[in-house]
C-alpha cells in the first residue's frame, strides 16, 4: 500500500500537465491512503512506526454573500473568507504530530484559500495568485521539538511556525467567530522560520523567545533576524494577560532602513461557566528610508455559552492605518471598524457549523460595489455559512 501511494506522488509530480495543485491534492490523496492503512504499515515495519506519533486533521468550507455586490466577487479586507457569492474551501488540514519525550516533531499541511493566503500564494485585495514556488508552501507548520532538562523545561522548537501574534489563529476551529479580525488579517505576522524557545517559570508564568528569519517568509533576506518575546501571565484562574512583541528589519537587503516593530496586549476573562471575555491591542511602525508608517487597533470579544451544543459570539473592533501600509487603501488617515455576531452549532462531536453577521465600515471608499472595479463605498455588509468537519 506505501508503494502504491507513492506510485501515485511520483507519477503526479513527473507529468507536466497538471499544476501544482493537482500535484497537493494527489499528495494528500496519498497521505490519506498510508494513513487510513496504519496498521498494515506499522505491522510490515514496525521499527520505523512509532505508536507515539497522532494524526489529525479538518476540511474548513463556507459560502458568503456580500449586499454589496462586488464586481470582482470578492469581499475586500478580508482573510480569509475572501470570495463572494460562491462556495470556498477555506482549509484542510492534516496534523501529524509526536510528543517530545524528550525529541518530538509537528507537522501541518495546509491546502486553500487561507493556505495560499498566509503563504502569499493569493492577494486578498485582488484576487491575483502566483504559482506555487516551493514544497514549502504546503506546510504551514512543520519544526522539531526538545525538551531540555533545564529547570521545569525549556522546550525547543526549530522550523516553520506560527507566529506568537495575535488573539486569533489561522484555523476556523480555534477561534470564536468564522471571519478574522482586522488587526489579524493586516497587523500581525503570519508564520516564521526559526527557533522558539519556552519555558514555564511556574505554572501562572510561561515565556518565550523567538529568533527567525522575518515576517512570514523562509528563506532570509537581508542579513539581520528578527526577535520577538511573549509573556503569559494568569492572575488567576479567570483572568489571564499575554505581553507579545518583534523588532527586526523586514525590508529587503539593499534599504537603507526597514525596521519593523510590533507590540501586542491579550487580556481574557471568564465571568462564570459560560460567558468569557477578550481584548487585543496591537501598535506597529515601521521606519523605511525616513517615513515612519504606523499601523494600531483594538479588538474587543464576547462568548456566551447558551448549552452544550451551541455559542454566540460578538466581536468588535477599530483599525487604524492612516498612511495605508498595511491594507493598501490610497485614503488619508484610513480608520476601520467592524461589527462581527456569530452562531456556533455542534450538532455532532466533529462537525461545527456558524452562522455569521458581519458589517464593516470605512471612512473612505474601501469597498467594491456592483458596476466598478474601483471602491466606491465606505460599508460592507456580509452574511456567511461556515462549516468544518474535523477527523
Amino acid at each position: 500500500m506505501i508503494s502504491y501511494a507513492v506510485l501515485i506522488v511520483h507519477r503526479a509530480m513527473n507529468c507536466h500537465i497538471f499544476s501544482a495543485m493537482k500535484n497537493a491534492l494527489l499528495f494528500l490523496l496519498a497521505a490519506f491512503v498510508v494513513l487510513f492503512h496504519g496498521p498494515q504499515v506499522k505491522a510490515a515495519d514496525s521499527t520505523t512506526t512509532s505508536p507515539d506519533i497522532s494524526w489529525s486533521g479538518f476540511v474548513d468550507v463556507y459560502y458568503s454573500r456580500n449586499f454589496n455586490n462586488p464586481s470582482n466577487r470578492m469581499n475586500q479586507l478580508r482573510n480569509f473568507d475572501v470570495y463572494e457569492n460562491q462556495l470556498g474551501l477555506n482549509l484542510a488540514q492534516l496534523s501529524l504530530r509526536e510528543q517530545p519525550q524528550p525529541v518530538g516533531f509537528h507537522l501541518d499541511l495546509g491546502f486553500g484559500t487561507a493556505n495560499d493566503i498566509v503563504q502569499g500564494l493569493l492577494n486578498p485585495l485582488t484576487g491575483q495568485t502566483s504559482p506555487m514556488t516551493s514544497t514549502l508552501d504546503l506546510v504551514e507548520q512543520a519544526y522539531l521539538s526538545a525538551i531540555i532538562p533545564i529547570g521545569s523545561g525549556l522546550t525547543v522548537n526549530v522550523g516553520k511556525f506560527a507566529t506568537l501574534m495575535g488573539y486569533e489563529d489561522i484555523e476556523t476551529n480555534r477561534n470564536w467567530n468564522y471571519s478574522r479580525s482586522l488587526l489579524f488579517s493586516w497587523a500581525v505576522p503570519y508564520y516564521h522560520t526559526g527557533i522558539r524557545l519556552i519555558y514555564p517559570f511556574s505554572s501562572r508564568l510561561t515565556t518565550s523567545l523567538y529568533v527567525v528569519n522575518g515576517w512570514n517568509n523562509v528563506v532570509e533576506q537581508n542579513n539581520s533576524k528578527t526577535v520577538g518575546l511573549g509573556i503569559d501571565y494568569s492572575l488567576s484562574s479567570a483572568t489571564a494577560i499575554t505581553l507579545n512583541g518583534m523588532t527586526g528589519f523586514e525590508q529587503p537587503a539593499g534599504v537603507p532602513y526597514g525596521k519593523t516593530d510590533v507590540g501586542e496586549l491579550i487580556v481574557t476573562q471568564r465571568a462564570g461557566n459560560d460567558l468569557s471575555f477578550a481584548a487585543d491591542a496591537v501598535y506597529g511602525r515601521e521606519r523605511v528610508e525616513g517615513v515612519l508608517d504606523i499601523w494600531k487597533g483594538i479588538a474587543l470579544y464576547a462568548r456566551y455559552n447558551l448549552n452544550r451544543e451551541s455559542d454566540i459570539a460578538l466581536r468588535g473592533e477599530v483599525y487604524y492605518d492612516p498612511q495605508g501600509f498595511t491594507t493598501g487603501v490610497t485614503f488619508r488617515k484610513a480608520t476601520f471598524k467592524e461589527i462581527t455576531a456569530t452562531y456556533e452549532y455542534r450538532p455532532w462531536s466533529h462537525l461545527i457549523l456558524m452562522l455569521e453577521g458581519r458589517k464593516d465600515f470605512a471612512n473612505g471608499d474601501a469597498f467594491i460595489s456592483s458596476g466598478s472595479l474601483l471602491p466606491a463605498k465606505s460599508l460592507q455588509p456580509t452574511l456567511l455559512l461556515g462549516a468544518v468537519a474535523a477527523f
